[in-house]
């Protein structure tokens, strides 16, 4: 007879594997690569620029996975980041995960 809690705890850490990983892919689903890239800056500062600014900075994971969501202004010139609403929470952490890990 199978044994229902290892299943369960099978099927629970294929679910969560399946969590949005932080990865280039990721990037590039979201279409972030039309506004920012890792290394110059486009329309939006590139992902090394936003790397340094926040590396000393431990509220930045939460502070720039609003700021993905809800979009914001004024942080680094004029040009407004429109909000993501496709982005969810776990897609927005793994991105600034990612973004964060690019210095």
């Amino acid at each position: 007879m199978v044994d229902l809690r290892i299943v369960a705890a099978g099927f629970a850490v294929a679910l969560f594997s399946q969590a949005a990983l932080a990865s280039p892919e990721l990037v590039r689903s979201k279409n972030c690569v039309a506004c920012h890239h890792v290394e110059r800056k486009m329309a939006g500062p590139s992902y090394k620029m936003i790397a340094e600014r926040y590396a000393q900075d431990e509220a930045a994971a939460k502070v720039l996975s609003e700021k993905v969501m809800k979009g914001g202004a004024g942080n680094w010139g004029q040009m407004p980041m429109p909000p993501q609403p496709t982005v969810s929470q776990d897609e927005a952490e793994a991105l600034v995960k990612w973004i964060l890990s690019q210095r």
